[in-house]
This record gives structure tokens, C-alpha cells and sequence, in this order.
């Protein structure tokens, strides 16, 4: 791919979350350093469930984020017009760019027949609440709209670990009791890291409650007893955020 690169081409990478780990000093020394205009598509990105430990996407965040000259997009499965509009983005972008979405399928939204270009770096804001800002990437905007119903919350989606949207962030931070971020992918260097490390270098002391994949390796199982076991089901996560707002009264 980036051989075709360098001869005016726009390759496309289309891999699981798994495999691109093990291909990750190629992807460093002969795209990311380059700056060649490849393109990614990171399927299977998060719980993959009955493959087992090995097969888990959740570590792709944490080690791409560290990465000289690449966009990363974590796409939501809620819609998957915002998908092809987000693969389309990455193919216009000119720069190492990867698109990560989970396993599964979308609800059959119409992706419509324009492409659309999205604006790179920029989060959107689902629904605008009071003490608590919901903060989510990929799939988990998907679990986090339920608890940010329920609370009176505000919703991002965040879209983009990097660049990642810093306004949206501060703003969350300034405006709101607590943050409440939520990833498919490991807390260890992940894009609850990213926000954290945003609202430090701005100066702010908002609290923030993550939610993700902790240091462990996770076993085989369905995706929804995994999701169960480590407490990424909106109930669990809307229970652990009315104990920390307790807390903060």
C-alpha cells in the first residue's frame, strides 16, 4: 500500500482490528513517516466476542494514537450514512487516515447517494443536558444515549481520537459537574487518555469517570455477555454515574 502510494495511488487497507497490530511497525516506518495518503479500514474494532482472546479489537486506539501524522476516526455503528460519509473523508483526506468501526451491523439506515466530506477533528453534539457530559467514542455513544437520556445529559460524539475535537472537550469540561467517557477499546493510553490529557493542559478539574476495557486480556464469549462482565451496558454505566454525582452533591 505504501509502495502505491508513492506512485500517485489511494490504497485502501481493509483489515481487522487484530491483524493491523501485528503490522504496526509497517504501518510507523513505511506510511505514517512518509505521510502517505493510505487509507485504513479497521474492521472488528472492539469486543469481537466468540473468536476468543486473541481476536478482541481493543488495543488499535492506544498504539495509533501514539502515532506521528495519522487521523483516527472511531466510527459509530448508529448510522451508516455517517460511515460511508467518514471512509469517504478518509479516501479525500491526502494523509494517513484510519476509519475503525466495531463488529456487527447498523440499524438500515438510508446511507443515501451523495458523499459528503466530514468536517476532520470535529465532534458531534447529540443532545444538550445539565450536570453531566456524556463523552462517546464509537459503539459506546450508542450505550452512553440511553444514560444521557435518563440523567438529563449532554452527548458528543466524539468521532475523532486524533486530531481530537480540544473545543468540544473544554467546553464539556467547563460547563458541566462531570465528564463521563466511554470506549470500546483499553483505558491504558486509550481516547479517555486523549480527553484527560486535553483537560489538564487547559487548566480544568472537572472529574471524569471512564469506562472501557481494563488490563486484562478478555476471554471468549458473546459480545453481550462480555459488554455484561465488564460493565459497558447502559444500566451499569448510568448506575456507576448516579453514585459519582452523589458523591459530588
Amino acid at each position: 500500500a505504501a509502495g502505491l502510494a508513492c506512485g500517485g495511488l489511494k490504497p485502501v487497507v481493509a483489515i481487522y482490528s487484530t491483524f493491523l497490530q501485528r503490522a504496526l511497525d509497517q504501518l510507523i516506518h513505511d506510511v505514517a513517516l512518509q505521510n502517505l495518503p493510505v487509507m485504513f479500514a479497521v474492521d472488528r474494532g472492539g469486543i469481537v466476542g466468540a473468536d476468543g482472546a486473541t481476536h478482541q479489537g481493543v488495543f488499535d486506539i492506544a498504539e495509533l494514537r501514539s502515532v506521528p501524522n495519522m487521523t483516527l476516526t472511531v466510527a459509530s455503528p448508529l448510522d451508516e450514512r455517517e460511515l460511508r460519509n467518514l471512509l469517504y473523508t478518509a479516501l479525500q483526506s491526502g494523509v494517513p487516515f484510519v476509519v475503525r468501526y466495531p463488529r456487527g451491523k447498523g440499524p438500515g439506515t438510508d446511507p443515501g447517494e451523495d458523499f459528503e466530506t466530514v468536517e476532520i477533528g470535529r465532534a458531534l453534539k447529540r443532545r444538550t443536558g445539565t450536570r453531566t457530559a456524556f463523552l462517546g467514542f464509537g459503539s459506546m455513544t450508542n450505550v452512553l444515549e440511553k444514560a444521557a437520556q435518563n440523567l438529563d445529559g449532554t452527548l458528543w460524539d466524539m468521532r475523532f481520537v486524533k486530531p481530537i475535537d480540544r473545543e468540544a472537550v473544554i467546553e464539556a469540561a467547563r460547563t458541566h459537574d462531570l465528564i463521563v467517557i466511554a470506549e470500546e477499546g483499553v483505558l491504558a493510553g486509550g481516547a479517555g487518555d486523549a480527553v484527560m490529557e486535553v483537560i489538564a493542559e487547559a487548566g480544568l478539574t472537572t472529574p471524569v469517570l471512564c469506562f472501557g476495557i481494563p488490563d486484562e486480556f478478555i476471554e471468549q464469549g458473546t459480545q453481550a455477555e462480555i459488554y455484561e462482565m465488564l460493565g459497558l451496558t447502559p444500566e451499569a454505566i448510568e448506575a456507576k454515574v448516579v453514585e459519582r454525582l452523589a458523591e459530588l452533591s
